[in-house]
């Protein structure tokens, strides 16, 4: 008859608190990007055409419908 080998419980990884704040921090970066680029039309910009057409492109670039 076989031996019975011991389990031992999965070791979970500590993650450094300055490693979840830059993950936190780059999320947000992304979303208000997303939002900039998806869904902001130019009501942020206060630089004239330049921005609203850049984010124009980049919503076609995306593929995001805007017309």
């Amino acid at each position: 008859m076989p031996k019975a080998q011991s389990v031992r419980p999965l070791a979970i990884p500590a993650i450094s608190t300055r490693l979840l704040l830059t993950a936190a921090g780059v999320v947000i970066v992304l979303l208000a990007l997303a939002y900039l680029v998806a869904f902001d039309q130019g009501a942020l910009s206060r630089s004239g055409m330049y921005v609203h057409e850049l984010m124009h492109d980049g919503r076609h670039l995306l593929g995001v419908p805007c017309h």
